[in-house]
């Protein structure tokens, strides 16, 4: 992906005849999501013209984009897009991620879990052993109420973080300004045992 990356921001590159940005849209759009606040950087105006282009074309869900002339990591720049958006929950989603749905999609299944109304954050994982992608170690390990856990040190676990969740609004609170980690976000919730994970049950 190198070659095509350094002309692209990761988001346009193209699988089955779309961007992968457009297919995260699309699974957006069909959880019923109405905004979407897009962080971009690299090639930040190739970002913008591709959105302004689906607006032309009526596509939903209205999108913003929101340029980081400095990175803020992962956790800043939901910090940062969660104040365009107003309170309440909602999802965070990798814009190079690619999933297909199993017989319930999964933006719907996070969505489920949510409302159980127990969690602060619900992450969207996937079985390493089943992963289309370089898993290392893992990520997490499940208990039986689907609560993850942190690989402890020296360990192999069977979940990896499979680019798509939720975060609430209790989350977002007391956070550092600027740059910082969505671990610490997770950390917080997995110690305040405030973290669920649903684990993918696509292909």
């Amino acid at each position: 992906m190198r070659p095509h990356a350094e002309a692209l921001p990761k988001p346009l590159l193209p699988l089955g005849g779309r961007t992968l940005l457009d297919h995260v849209l699309d699974r957006l759009a069909e959880a019923a999501v109405a905004r979407v606040v897009v962080n971009a950087h690299w090639h930040a105006e190739q970002i913008e013209a591709h959105l302004a282009a689906r607006t032309e074309a009526g596509l939903q869900p209205a999108t913003l984009v929101r340029t980081e002339a400095t990175l803020l990591e992962t956790g800043g720049a939901a910090r940062a897009a969660s104040n365009l958006l107003g309170p309440g929950p909602f999802y965070v989603v990798n814009g190079d991620s690619f999933w297909l749905n199993g017989p319930c999609p999964a933006l719907t299944r996070l969505r489920h879990a949510w409302d159980m109304g127990d969690a602060d954050c619900v992450l969207l994982v996937h079985r390493t052993a089943q992963a289309h992608a370089e898993v290392g170690c893992g990520d997490f390990a499940l208990d039986a109420w689907g609560r993850p856990r942190r690989r402890g040190e020296r360990e192999v676990v069977p979940y990896i973080y499979a680019g798509a969740q939720i975060l609430g609004p209790a989350l977002m609170q007391e956070t550092p300004e600027g740059a910082f980690s969505m671990n610490l976000l997770w950390d917080r919730a997995i110690a305040a045992a405030r973290a669920r994970a649903v684990v993918h049950d696509g292909p």
